[in-house]
């Protein structure tokens, strides 16, 4: 441990994790945006149509708590979160314990 790395609390309001952090967002929400329109009939004026099983699927499980989600929504939802671990390790690897 040396004294010129940050402490938790610098890494955690650094504007650099938050913009790591937003972009493993923006692509997280890239990723559903996309399986949105491939699994969407586009519609006259270009629209895009979700069919109904998609509605009444994604419904549900906007009105189910996670720990009742099915294991295999519950594992989805996993997937995602995996995805930003690197860079919160990466910036508690440049922390040192406050």
């Amino acid at each position: 441990m040396t004294e010129d790395r940050p402490d938790l609390q610098e890494v955690l309001h650094d504007d650099r994790l938050l913009d790591h952090l937003a972009a493993a967002e923006h692509a997280r929400w890239a990723r559903w945006q996309l399986y949105i329109h491939e699994h969407c009939q586009p519609g006259p004026n270009g629209a895009l149509i979700i069919p109904a099983e998609l509605v009444d699927r994604w419904t549900a499980q906007i009105h189910t708590q996670f720990s009742e989600l099915t294991d295999m929504e519950k594992e989805s939802d996993r997937d995602q979160v995996r995805r930003y671990l690197p860079i919160i390790a990466e910036a508690l690897r440049e922390a040192r314990p406050s």
